[in-house]
């Protein structure tokens, strides 16, 4: 869980900054105020933006292998198919013509779908820490809104 250099969690909502009243304080200590908020904020938003990449590089890994796994062993079934497809089609035709046509066809499928991959692979969009993304437009648009007053 991200946290602030003093130990409170990101997450805390107990923490509230009060305001300061412009003519309480000088504008150099203003100023001085300003750059420690923005520069904590900005602390904050890389931390999560770091821990929801993580999240999801973790996630990614466990489906990566998992699929990896699955792959094999279709690939072995696959190939047991394959070799009863060649033996049937080897009762009425030469052996050699039944494993051509059995190639030919497993080829013209693996072109399909990769054809296929591809354009779902550009269609995809780059992953983006997306919480990290909003929530950093949420900062801009308050500090747009409390420039304005």
């Amino acid at each position: 869980m991200p946290a602030y250099s003093d130990g409170g969690l990101m997450t805390d909502t107990t923490r509230t900054m009060q305001p300061a009243v412009a003519k309480d304080k000088p504008a150099a200590d203003l100023v001085k105020d300003l750059s420690e908020q923005v520069s904590r904020l900005v602390r904050d938003e890389l931390q999560l933006a770091k821990v929801e990449m993580t999240s999801k590089g973790k996630r990614a890994g466990a489906g990566a292998g998992m699929l990896g796994g699955s792959g094999i062993l279709a690939l072995y079934g696959i190939g047991c198919l394959l070799a009863a497809a060649v033996i049937g089609l080897a009762i009425v035709l030469p052996a050699w013509l039944a494993t051509l046509i059995v190639g030919a066809a497993v080829l013209a499928i693996a072109g399909m779908a990769a054809l296929i991959g591809r354009n779902k692979l550009k269609a995809a969009a780059p992953p983006v820490p997306e919480q990290a993304v909003d929530s950093v437009k949420a900062d801009v648009a308050e500090v747009k809104e409390g420039t304005r007053r």
